[in-house]
């Protein structure tokens, strides 16, 4: 069975094609005799026949009745029975070079919300993040911050700490590039000149030095990174998002490179004269891949064999691991896929990289190293501000408190900047439009969170008249109306399952949109609070009280606030 398409008459529909072998019919035939015999049953009204299509149409008690369960199982209606599968979800995973921007917000956002809706759909989740605090990108902010800060710190200077070393990262590309110049205007080519620059050697020895351990790089190494860890951790405060177990590049990569030589006595991989480590994958179908470089400097892929199976073995009951990394690393990760199944991890077969698209604005791509990126904090703040501007020029608010507009505007305004990036499939690639994301009509979260509000100030109006909380089944009539919005709240744990299933925030956040605008299409319809049967009027408001209660919950898979005033 599926629900009804809107353009069809009824409210279920029975997919027939199965059946024909069965009764050797038409599929038309088929679907007529089956819609006259569910007539006799108690529930069903009416049906009506589409090609192989069963279309049904259900009675008032039919409604009356899941709504009244509903109302028993409040749960029951938004969260799916607990299994025993667990899985491990990594996001995030910032570099420590640099701020987290408009890219680590889709990042993290796609992932919290994802691990979220699998633990409302029964698993139980394990939200981790490797932080990439070794490699050569760190070593170039750490060797810029020693030539050019004059000892500035976030202390001194007033900055968060990872936009400090985020300007040193683009201090050395800058520096970089006049250095290359100078050297072709010398007459070295071009990659020649890439690969002699002096500021490049530096970070290479600095990457070496750390390496080996000394103790002056390490020393650097740690104040810079908890400057950089200080300020992420306000970032994720603000964005609401939370992680269960941190693993560091800077541990895990050591693990990797014993699984390198393990992995060199089983003959997975092979050492190239040069001395560095590769693992041949063509005949799967792939490449040659580097896992450990010719002067035992680890690579991305022996951080990442060691995470994993740090992973596995800090968690032995987990199933597979969910990858939150944009589309970028697609080859990336069916690389490490397969290495970590030929050394003997069984578990990674059932791994999967949640890739996702690019975002992009307006003026195009960003880049961390040109400075051309935009900072997530800034734009946090900035959709906070748009949000006070436009409710504002609503001029509903004016006899709320300061502190009580401050954080509703904060909830608008991140509210807005969560769905607009959730809404869309995480597959594809987007373009962020902070503007559209705030409109309080269409499909937004400020119409969404109106909607809601709306319902709360229906209840508060509603206690005043002390009405009763129990309504005579036999005494109701349903609207199409109402019968619209019940369909819907009977159809989200099915949303829901397919939302894990598919590891689909997007699915959760337009079907709020569409219970949303199908509830309003009822407000509009019929009476609340004026109805003079006081049964239908209490039916009303307890469908009411239930959407908002819909709209909350799948709002807290999305990381969404649901204010109460607006």
């Amino acid at each position: 069975m599926n629900y009804t398409k809107k353009e069809f008459e009824g409210e279920l529909t029975v997919v027939v094609f199965p059946l024909l072998k069965l009764l050797k019919k038409s599929p038309e035939q088929t679907a007529q005799l089956l819609g006259e015999y569910l007539l006799n049953t108690e529930f069903v009204k009416d049906f009506n026949v589409v090609k192989g299509f069963l279309n049904l149409s259900f009675t008032d008690e039919f409604f009356l009745s899941e709504f009244a369960k509903s109302i028993q199982d409040k749960q029951g209606l938004v969260t799916l029975a607990a299994t025993k599968e667990e899985v491990i979800l990594e996001y995030s995973s910032p570099n420590t070079n640099k701020p987290l921007h408009l890219g680590h917000i889709r990042n993290n956002l796609l992932g919290y919300s994802v691990a979220e809706i699998l633990k409302a759909a029964g698993r139980k989740v394990v939200k981790t993040q490797i932080i990439n605090d070794r490699g050569i990108h760190i070593c170039k902010s750490m060797v810029a911050w020693q030539k050019f800060a004059d000892g500035s710190t976030p202390a001194s200077t007033g900055l968060k700490g990872d936009k400090l070393v985020g300007d040193y990262y683009v201090k050395f590309d800058q520096q970089y590039k006049k250095e290359i110049a100078e050297l072709i205007a010398q007459g070295k080519e071009e990659k020649q000149a890439e690969a002699q620059a002096p500021i490049m050697l530096e970070a290479r020895q600095m990457l070496k030095d750390w390496e080996a351990g000394k103790e002056q790089v390490v020393e650097l190494w740690k104040t810079m990174n908890s400057w950089v860890y200080a300020g992420f951790d306000q970032t994720y405060e603000r964005l609401g998002v939370d992680f269960d177990k941190l693993y560091y590049e800077s541990n895990t990569y050591l693990t990797g490179k014993q699984l390198v030589e393990q992995g060199l006595e089983k003959g997975v991989f092979y050492r190239r004269e040069d001395g560095s480590v590769w693992c041949d994958l063509t005949s799967d179908g792939l490449d040659e891949k580097l896992v450990l470089r010719a002067d035992g400097t680890a690579v991305y892929m022996t951080q990442d064999i060691g995470t994993a199976v740090l992973r596995f073995q800090d968690y032995p009951s987990a199933t597979h691991q969910i990858y939150t990394v944009g589309n970028e690393q697609d080859y990336h990760f069916k690389v490490l896929f397969l290495i970590l199944q030929k050394l003997g991890f069984e578990k990674a077969k059932n791994n999967y990289h949640l890739s996702y698209g690019m975002m992009e604005l307006p003026s195009g791509k960003m880049k961390s190293r040109e400075g051309t990126v935009v900072d997530a904090d800034d734009l946090m703040q900035e959709m906070i501000d748009t949000a006070r501007q436009t409710t504002e020029e609503l001029g509903k608010l004016d006899d709320m408190a300061d502190a009580e507009k401050q954080t509703l505007y904060a909830q608008i305004g991140l509210g807005a900047l969560k769905y607009f990036i959730l809404k869309v499939d995480p597959k594809k690639k987007m373009l962020f439009n902070p503007e559209e994301s705030i409109d309080f009509n269409g499909n937004t979260a400020p119409f969404i969170q109106y909607t809601h509000a709306r319902v709360c100030s229906i209840a508060r109006r509603a206690a005043d008249l002390g009405l009763t909380d129990h309504f005579d089944a036999a005494k109701v009539q349903l609207d199409s109306s109402e019968k619209a919005v019940l369909t819907l709240l009977f159809s989200y744990v099915e949303t829901l399952s397919e939302a894990a299933k598919n590891y689909s925030p997007a699915l959760i956040a337009n079907y709020l949109y569409d219970l949303a605008k199908t509830y309003n299409q009822f407000y509009q319809s019929v009476s609340i609070l004026r109805e003079e049967n006081k049964d239908a009027q209490t039916f009303r408001l307890q469908l009411s009280e239930m959407t908002a209660f819909v709209i909350q919950e799948g709002f807290k898979l999305l990381g969404i606030q649901s204010p109460q005033r607006m």
